[in-house]
């Protein structure tokens, strides 16, 4: 994989670039819709590529590993043969996952064992083993397992969590190259950053971590309820450090607001569950502010959906058709808004890049940001 930076903003760290992976080029910025147990929920390939034009998606090693399970997707030939997907798919450790049951796993020195929230079945993840357990999944970028320290989070907490996370990479960077692709192309390890919010503790990750050879670096821990000042920091302190000519990765985020400052900071991809799950909730965001279709007020409003929308289903549908399939739950409301907040992320990202390009990033950020935050 290679990266090429085609340019800087000048007045901001705003970066476009050129990824290259084994199954394609990826224009950065870049958002990667969240494809959790192989698809990107209620949206089929065929709308994610050709309509809302995603470049690259995002897997879940704990949810994959779970359920199909890992024999059945090298059965298939990888994740790509299995659900049809013929882009670039990076896969997270499954940490955050695993993190997040608080009541049903363990954390030691080994690993992190846990219970599967399906069955209650008790499994381990070692640095090691998600090495295997990614290569397997067949993905073009695979994450170094690591622990997501919540928020508020006791400084001591987190500086132990942060040197457990460097010595689990130390291992797993190990194992990742002493190991060979399954299918045929090659696959790329990030590590990530963590330290909570404490800025000396975020420095002192960041240069860990840009210690190892690898091809990108990803900053994770943040979204996790800090205020966005706070993340903002962060970012500004990591990316000070992280090497300039390899891409950026920021986990889990964020709101389209997120995404435009941390852009401005110098992040060069992002994902994030919001456009699809708070869709299927009715929270629409389009290109004159945030819209609840849920609300009355729409009832009767027989406009498009975003009339500037790039979405076919921006103009097909009215608010008041979509209002009425949410309020009904009809499967077909999910789906449109769905489609509607993706092709909203990923033209918000393209007009990044483009503005980068031309010159004009910072002119525009503080033009359009106003309208992302403003609720219609």
């Amino acid at each position: 994989m290679s990266f090429k930076l085609e340019k800087v903003d000048q007045h901001t760290n705003a970066r476009a670039g050129v990824l290259e992976t084994g199954h394609g080029p990826v224009q950065t910025p870049i958002f990667m819709p969240v494809g959790t147990v192989g698809s990107v929920k209620a949206v089929d390939f065929t709308f994610l590529k050709d309509d809302i034009k995603a470049k690259i998606i995002l897997g879940n090693t704990y949810h994959l590993y779970l359920r199909p399970g890992i024999d059945i997707i090298e059965k298939a030939g990888g994740l790509h043969k299995f659900n049809t997907w013929d882009g670039p798919i990076l896969t997270d450790s499954g940490g955050y996952q695993v993190f997040s049951l608080s009541e049903n796993r363990k954390l030691t020195e080994e690993g992190a064992m846990f219970k599967s929230h399906i069955d209650g079945s008790k499994h381990l993840f070692t640095p090691e083993n998600v090495v295997e357990i990614q290569r397997s999944i067949g993905a073009d970028i695979m994450m170094a397992l690591d622990e997501c320290t919540p928020y508020p989070c006791e400084y001591d907490y987190a500086k132990k969590s942060m040197e457990m996370t460097h010595r689990w990479l130390d291992r797993g960077f190990t194992h990742y190259k002493n190991t060979q692709p399954k299918y045929g192309f090659h696959q790329h390890y990030f590590p990530i950053v963590q330290g909570s919010v404490y800025e000396n503790l975020r420095k002192e990750s960041a240069k860990v971590i840009s210690s190892y050879d690898a091809a990108g670096y990803a900053i994770g821990g943040l979204s996790v309820g800090e205020p966005h000042h706070m993340m903002y920091d962060m970012i500004d302190v990591v990316n000070d450090i992280l090497p300039k000519e390899k891409p950026r990765y920021l986990m889990g985020v964020g709101t389209p607001e997120n995404i435009i400052e941390a852009i401005a900071r110098g992040v060069d991809m992002f994902d994030c569950v919001m456009p699809t799950r708070n869709g299927r909730n009715g929270m629409l965001f389009t290109s004159e502010g945030i819209i609840n279709i849920k609300n009355k007020k729409w009832e009767a409003d027989f406009s498009p959906i975003d009339p500037n929308g790039t979405s076919y289903v921006d103009h097909k549908y009215s608010k008041a058709y979509l209002r009425h399939l949410i309020h009904a739950n009809e499967y077909l409301g999910p789906q449109i808004a769905s489609i509607h907040n993706l092709a909203f992320y990923l033209e918000l990202v393209r007009q990044a890049r483009q503005k980068i390009i031309d010159g004009d990033f910072n002119q525009w950020k503080y033009a359009i940001l106003p309208k992302l935050k403003h609720r219609l």
